[in-house]
């Protein structure tokens, strides 16, 4: 099968420029690969769920350009993405005497994008690495911008990097293999950009929900080509996340603490996400920033994705004492108040502290 490039998004980062595919059938093409640098070695990540799907296309598109070319295969689940994973990685790097120049590939969902790229970053302090995302998820936000880490038992991501990689290649045959749930994970990073950033891209995923559950290419292609439109824009604002580019986490900070309360892996990160917008959404409608008509209908909206928009509870005694906590150890905290991503009106976000009683209130509403 001949690759179709429905589009190419740039992220403009100075000498840090890379460009973004988006289109299908180019996992297992040379030609995706020609204007990667030259090197004796590549080195595939990937893991035990998507490396017996992809690996071998991949290694195939890269034998020409490669004479040596390794597979690493990672453990599967967000309960992996530790410190003992990721020395997997390095470990394969020293036992095949990998060089400056090696590049690294990391064909997968977030989990494995992030590793691969943490250790690009940390490997001979910095290889290197391509994206090649093979997740709804992962196309549409992990793979692209940089942030790259593992978990820490206490909070997720906290210990990592910003590194670039040289190219992100969204593939989007690869979603066809996608199990039903992973795809849901990865509509509610989707449907993040719309309140946050285009309310116009928020009316088309209401109107294409359908297309997008059915896995139409077309429909599909524009969502993660507007997708990285949005991210591309505020990323090249904003590299290091000093300011605009928190604006991506809406959600999260409620959902990070889901996944660090239920255990990594429990909940998925996108459910977690789409959980955690309708929680802030809830927030914003508390600090008199939007109507309950919108909070109803982003609920509606995360509903029609197959994501759960109820939080689960993470204490008996005190619930919202517990996601207090978990959300203190947050990268957005500062001096240990909590700052969320709230909706300040049509298409803006805002980063902004809450008194805690407003947040305990918006946390008993929301949870099961």
């Amino acid at each position: 099968m001949s690759a179709s490039i429905f589009h190419t998004v740039h992220i403009a980062l100075a000498e840090r420029s890379y460009p973004i595919a988006i289109g299908a059938g180019m996992l297992g093409q040379s030609a995706t690969f020609a204007d990667l640098p030259a090197a004796t070695t590549a080195v595939i990540v990937s893991n035990t769920t998507v490396a017996p799907l992809y690996a071998q296309q991949l290694q195939a598109a890269l034998a020409g350009k490669y004479p040596s070319v390794h597979l690493v295969t990672l453990p599967d689940g967000e309960q992996y993405k530790t410190w003992q994973t990721l020395n997997t990685i390095f470990d394969a790097l020293l036992q095949q005497g990998c060089d400056r120049k090696t590049v690294l590939f990391a064909l997968g969902g977030g989990v494995v994008g992030d590793m691969t790229g943490f250790a690009a970053a940390s490997y001979m302090r910095g290889v290197p690495f391509v994206q090649v995302p093979t997740t709804l998820l992962s196309q549409v936000d992990s793979s692209v911008g940089g942030k790259t880490g593992i978990n820490h038992p206490l909070g997720k991501n906290m210990i990592g990097a910003f590194y670039q990689p040289l190219q992100v290649v969204c593939d989007l045959d690869t979603l066809k293999t996608l199990p039903a749930r992973e795809l849901s994970a990865g509509l509610a990073e989707i449907i993040k950009y719309g309140p946050i950033a285009d309310l116009a891209f928020l009316d088309w995923i209401e109107g294409h929900m359908d297309q997008l559950l059915a896995r139409d290419v077309s429909a599909l292609a524009h969502a993660v080509r507007r997708s990285c439109e949005i991210k591309a824009e505020v990323v090249g604002q904003d590299e290091r996340e000093s300011g605009l580019r928190a604006i991506l986490n809406f959600g999260h900070t409620f959902g990070h603490a889901i996944e660090a309360g239920m255990g990594y892996g429990q909940w998925l990160h996108g459910e977690a996400v789409g959980c955690g917008m309708v929680m802030a959404a809830q927030l914003s409608c508390e600090l008199g920033l939007v109507d309950a008509a919108f909070v109803r209908r982003l609920t509606t909206l995360v509903q029609r994705a197959g994501l759960p928009v109820v939080g689960p509870r993470l204490s008996v005694q005190d619930n919202a004492g517990r996601y207090l906590e978990l959300m203190r150890v947050d990268k957005k905290a500062e001096g240990g108040a909590i700052r969320f991503v709230v909706i300040d009106g049509p298409s803006r976000a805002a980063v902004r502290s809450a008194p805690d009683a407003v947040v305990r209130k918006v946390i008993d509403a929301c949870c099961a």
